[in-house]
């Protein structure tokens, strides 16, 4: 079973900071643990996508960077990039799904994950956006999706408490 992550980015979930970051990690932990996917797929984009290539790397299971443009991260802070490079470093595979930088080159990537993907692993909000027009995709193509934004509420809520 090949498992693909979408999900927001770090405002949406609580912040930038290192609590939020491992927090994360472990509810991608949590999840790959209990669905043991063969592979996993990761658009590397901060936040959930982060999260969920981390908890590939430290569970040991491989995963597949779809980027979705070269340079889809030069606007990101020194940190930022070098935990990405760190994890494409990791990855098994890497797939740059567009040569043309931009919005489009985003949902091709999302939809590239799809249609390889048996399941989404979603940290949704309901909220309209990128996260949004992957998951309308997914049920475009009928693709199940387990989404866990109820849990992460919980644990942002605990975690900020």
């Amino acid at each position: 079973m090949i498992v693909a992550g979408t999900g927001h980015r770090p405002p949406k979930l609580g912040g930038y900071g290192d609590e939020v970051r491992t927090a994360l990690s472990n509810l991608a932990v949590a999840y790959l643990t209990k669905e043991q996917p063969k592979t996993a797929i990761s658009g590397m984009a901060l936040g959930w996508d982060e999260a969920v290539a981390t908890a590939a790397v430290e569970l040991g299971i491989p995963y597949i960077a779809a980027v979705p443009f070269e340079g889809h991260d030069s606007r990101w802070p020194p940190e930022s990039r070098r935990r990405l490079a760190w994890l494409l470093s990791k990855a098994s595979e890497i797939h740059v799904v567009s040569d043309i930088p931009g919005n489009r080159a985003m949902q091709q990537r999302n939809e590239w994950m799809v249609d390889r993907a048996h399941k989404m692993c979603a940290l949704w909000d309901g909220s309209w956006g990128g996260t949004f027009n992957c998951l309308q995709y997914a049920k475009k193509v009928r693709r199940p999706v387990d989404n866990l934004w109820p849990r992460w509420n919980n644990d942002l809520s605990m975690l900020l408490g």
